[in-house]
């Protein structure tokens, strides 16, 4: 009989250690939060099925064109900033540290000095899985308290192999329509468009090497300038040539949406903006973005369909200089990561 009460004491205990044990993902993953447990199925998904879908929560979708890139699909714009502001403070904004996490009272007070909220900081996401692995390395090192939503995308990033520091591959995000701040249709068209255009430069070598050259070699000292003042005034750290970079290509090229982006909110004509696009297309790589591109940009992709005429070589200027543009309404500017 003792031998049986020990038995039965020993198996009561244990269960109760197991329940304390489980606690803190009960918590985190429970009703009301809109999050899944883990083990998730992540569905294949193309642009239009992404924009095409409707729920609750968040959903996860792999990119079906470039199966390195997950898209997140958020119904609120808050969960979207509980889960994926503290990286973006970490990895790309201006005056903040680059070798530490901030903890909840210093990233409220660095959104809060930034003139936006929780929701506003950013409408869209986009990280390459090594900055997303460090993120959690500093965060576990320095004792920082992490919110629900993060230790959850901490899971699903573990279960989708892109937790590692040699892993390539790109976490972007999207809010769905009605999650607030003007988020229509078009809109959210927008910000996929733009954030897959940021998972393509981390996740493929040759079209990262092309927005490079061209940050470099042919957008010139005017078009710098130009675009980083218009990133400095959003937050983003001027001091980081890649960042930069990425940013250019996914304005420049893959925001059409001229609430997102357009000339007059960069400080320059329809015509400079016209010609900078028309010479980015003519040496963009092959694949799915620059197919993308020529359908979105017609009066860009038009250089591309243009036959040469007989015994005349055409220049690059010149094809350039014929480049004409529509006129866009002028619309405030919101932003996109």
């Amino acid at each position: 009989m003792i031998a049986l009460f020990c038995v039965i004491l020993v198996g009561v205990v244990g269960w109760f250690l197991m329940r304390e044990k489980n606690l803190p993902l009960d918590v985190h993953l429970g009703p009301g939060t809109g999050l899944e447990a883990p083990g998730m199925t992540v569905q294949l998904a193309d642009e239009t099925e992404i924009l095409s879908h409707v729920g609750e929560g968040v959903k996860v979708f792999r990119f079906a064109p470039n199966r390195r890139v997950l898209v997140l699909d958020f119904t609120s714009l808050l969960e979207q900033g509980l889960m994926l502001n503290r990286v973006a403070a970490l990895v790309e904004k201006v005056g903040l540290p680059r070798d530490r996490v901030l903890n909840d009272a210093e990233l409220d007070a660095a959104i809060l000095a930034s003139g936006d909220t929780m929701e506003t900081y950013y409408l869209g996401h986009d990280y390459q899985a090594a900055d997303l692995n460090r993120f959690f390395v500093l965060a576990d090192r320095d004792g920082v308290r992490l919110r629900p939503q993060e230790d959850w995308l901490r899971q699903v990033l573990r279960q989708e192999g892109l937790l590692g520091p040699d892993t390539r591959g790109a976490l972007i995000s999207i809010p769905q329509v009605g999650a607030g701040h003007g988020v229509d249709a078009a809109m959210r068209a927008g910000i996929l468009r733009h954030e897959l255009s940021h998972a393509e430069f981390f996740t493929s070598r040759d079209y990262a090497e092309y927005v490079r050259r061209f940050w470099r070699d042919r957008l010139g000292d005017e078009g710098r300038s130009a675009f980083k003042r218009y990133l400095a005034a959003q937050g983003y750290d001027p001091a980081n040539e890649d960042v930069m970079a990425n940013e250019m290509q996914a304005y420049l090229m893959h925001t059409t949406d001229t609430r997102l982006f357009s000339a007059a909110s960069l400080g320059v004509s329809l015509e400079i903006l016209g010609r900078w696009q028309a010479d980015f297309l003519l040496g963009m790589p092959n694949g799915w973005l620059r197919d993308a591109c020529v359908a979105t940009l017609p009066s860009a992709g038009s250089v591309l369909r243009r036959p040469r005429r007989v015994h005349q070589r055409s220049s690059v200027s010149t094809n350039i200089a014929r480049v004409s543009t529509r006129r866009p309404r002028r619309i405030a500017s919101v932003r996109a990561a």
